[in-house]
């Protein structure tokens, strides 16, 4: 875990990041495009908030479910990286 610019405290495993979140206001993740238009298509994020075409997903943090959603996408994300680097 390492704070960045903006307020972001980024996540990662084995140096590569899983994701991070801005203060407590959103969640953004970078994952593999069909699971990433997968989440999107369910309603679990939005394409990145600033830049949408870049791979990246959001979820922004408004009432306490979604911290819930933000805890199994960071899961997600960090079970994938597992696996990937288990290759």
């Amino acid at each position: 875990m390492h704070d960045h610019d903006f307020a972001t405290t980024r996540f990662y495993v084995n140096g590569i990041e899983m994701g991070h979140i801005h203060g407590d206001e959103i969640a953004d993740l970078q994952l593999p495009a069909k699971i990433s238009k997968r989440l999107v298509s369910e309603g679990k994020v939005l394409p990145h908030h600033v830049i949408p075409k870049s791979g990246w997903v959001s979820h922004e943090i408004k009432k306490p479910e979604d911290v819930k959603v933000v805890i199994d996408l960071f899961y997600l994300q960090h079970q994938r990286l597992i696996k990937k680097k288990n290759k």
